[in-house]
């Protein structure tokens, strides 16, 4: 599925569940919020409630749980300029799959609620289920990557994990111990082998192959075949198919030049992939009187792209962005529609301008 904007949730998932267990357990961690309760914007609640649709037809054996044929989507793609808050949003993700509700446990009856005491979690937090609504719980064996091309690109997500973690008085301090390049998930009998969120770049990959329950991409649209990060990705979902797990990519636009697995995964066919992208190349209103795209070269229309693509993420000053973006069209102006500007655009060692393959494909097709 792909969606440019946030819906209307009218399909069953852990969404509700998951939204207010982040609320209660993870934090802002940083700037003059920080340490204030994590609330997800509209455009991050449409998906993680699209990451945890529920099939409407699935059944519950506690014995032999469904795990991921539980869910609509195998795996969520999030395509957002620089600082929107994907990586904070991604490591709110990260606390979930490693302790909490984070699996299909059933259709909910009169009665029935999620309580932290029953899930390892001292903080005394409940919530109240409606007949009917699905179940969240715990993975009983948690095993995440989280992963990116370099240890720099990774700390988007590392860095504000461990800052939740650390929080004083955070409950996820009981539940998750920072251990430098991996996080312990602590739980009556665990194994320290596979609960933990492990860091995974393309210097240290020594873990990738194990079968896990849950991965991140950061930044997927720097995966390449040339620098080993396609396969990295590749070994990480089949890792994940092994173990009932699913995954997510967060990045910025990438460029067609380069076959990235950003690319490949809003590219493929499979429909049980969630794709968020905000276009400005097919929003009607950023369109020119010629139909074409707006050119993002002018202060006024990059201001209207702007405007569009960071729409939601209230902490964004469009001011300073486009302060960012001016100084770096001057020097690398397509980069600059990528980063800010969310648009697909091809670099300057490409080896066709942008369109005229997919152009030239079209006619051999249409003759």
């Amino acid at each position: 599925m792909h969606s440019e904007g946030p819906g209307v949730v009218d399909f069953p998932t852990l969404g509700d569940l998951i939204d207010a267990w982040i609320e209660q357990h993870c934090v802002i961690p940083g700037g003059f919020k920080r340490g204030k309760p994590f609330r997800q914007y509209d455009w991050q609640f449409w998906c993680t409630a699209n990451h945890y649709r529920i099939r409407g037809d699935v059944k519950f054996d506690a014995e032999t749980p469904p795990m991921n044929q539980a869910f609509v989507y195998r795996r969520t793609q999030v395509v957002a300029p620089q600082k929107t808050g994907k990586g904070p949003w991604a490591a709110c993700l990260a606390c979930v799959a490693a302790v909490g509700p984070e699996l299909f446990g059933g259709w909910a009856k009169r009665g029935d609620a999620y309580r932290c005491d029953e899930n390892g979690c001292a903080c005394g937090w409940y919530f109240d289920y409606e007949p009917g609504e699905p179940m969240g719980v715990r993975h009983p064996s948690p095993l995440i990557q989280l992963t990116a091309n370099s240890q720099d690109q990774v700390k988007n997500v590392w860095d504000p994990l461990n800052s939740m973690i650390r929080r004083p008085g955070s409950p996820l301090a009981s539940l998750l111990l920072p251990r430098g390049e991996f996080i312990r998930v602590k739980a009556e009998g665990s194994d320290p082998e596979s609960d933990r969120i492990d860091m995974v770049t393309s210097s240290a990959r020594s873990r990738v192959g194990n079968p896990i329950s849950d991965f991140l991409h950061d930044e997927s649209g720097l995966y390449t075949k040339q620098n080993g990060m396609v396969d990295v990705a590749d070994a990480q979902r089949r890792g994940a198919a092994g173990m009932g797990g699913r995954g997510k990519e967060t990045t910025n636009c990438w460029d067609p030049s380069m076959e990235s697995t950003a690319q490949q995964t809003f590219e493929t066919a499979a429909d049980d992939v969630f794709r968020y992208y905000r276009n400005p190349d097919t929003a009607l209103h950023l369109l020119g009187e010629d139909g074409k795209p707006l050119s993002y070269s002018t202060k006024t229309n990059r201001r209207r792209i702007h405007a569009y693509v960071y729409e939601g993420s209230d902490h964004v000053n469009l001011d300073s962005i486009e302060a960012e973006a001016a100084e770096l069209v001057q020097k690398d102006p397509v980069q600059a529609e990528r980063f800010f500007g969310n648009r697909v655009r091809a670099g300057g060692g490409a080896w066709l301008p942008d369109g005229i393959w997919e152009a030239r494909r079209a006619d051999v097709v249409a003759a």
